[in-house]
């Protein structure tokens, strides 16, 4: 699956975890909603820990962790998620639909895709993914893991331009991670000054 080794959650450990096993990284991306985005990613190798789960992870025996014992494995401290229950539910929805649509196999997701549109909706019509997460995760595939079905950049605009530094897709380093953020605030301060002139 990979091309590069990705670097999203700021530890080796991790970062090796989300390169190699294709549930990881969809499950980093469902976590990565009002939370600093390493604290997101970080999620899939610290459930491995706590749940002794095998690499790669298995979305079937992932779906059947009673529920319960899943919450409270991303409450503990530190919580996985400013909202660990919710996301922990989110999670295991995640999980079943993988196991059940995708035999069991995540990845199938973007190798089963006709084009880059077909792409966009599968990944939407996972839990946790609205339209415009859907769109940040097909231009992660295409620029860092070479998964580029014909249109995946129209599929995933506007952030499969080059050098965009719009989101997690344009990260692979310290530096481009500050970049990220740093667009990210302005956009958000620009969104505020626009409703305050309204």
């Amino acid at each position: 699956m990979p091309r590069r080794t990705l670097r999203l959650a700021g530890d080796p450990a991790a970062d090796a975890l989300l390169t190699k096993d294709p549930l990881a990284l969809l499950i980093g991306m469902v976590l990565d909603q009002q939370v600093p985005l390493d604290w997101a990613f970080r999620g899939p190798a610290s459930m491995v820990e706590r749940l002794g789960l095998p690499v790669p992870m298995d979305a079937a025996h992932l779906a059947a962790i009673d529920p319960e014992v899943l919450g409270e494995a991303f409450a503990r401290p530190p919580s996985l998620h400013r909202y660990p229950r919710a996301m922990a539910e989110r999670v295991q929805a995640l999980a079943a639909l993988v196991a059940e649509d995708y035999a069991n196999d995540a990845a199938r997701i973007w190798t089963g895709a006709g084009d880059g549109a077909d792409l966009r909706r599968r990944v939407q019509a996972l839990p946790g993914f609205g339209e415009q997460k859907a769109r940040i995760f097909v231009a992660l595939l295409g620029k860092q893991l070479g998964v580029r079905p014909k249109g995946w950049e129209e599929a995933s605009a506007p952030f499969g331009e080059r050098d965009s530094f719009r989101s997690v897709a344009d990260i692979v380093d310290a530096d481009s991670l500050a970049e990220v953020r740093r667009r990210k605030k302005e956009a958000k301060e620009a969104a505020k000054a626009a409703r305050a002139a309204r």
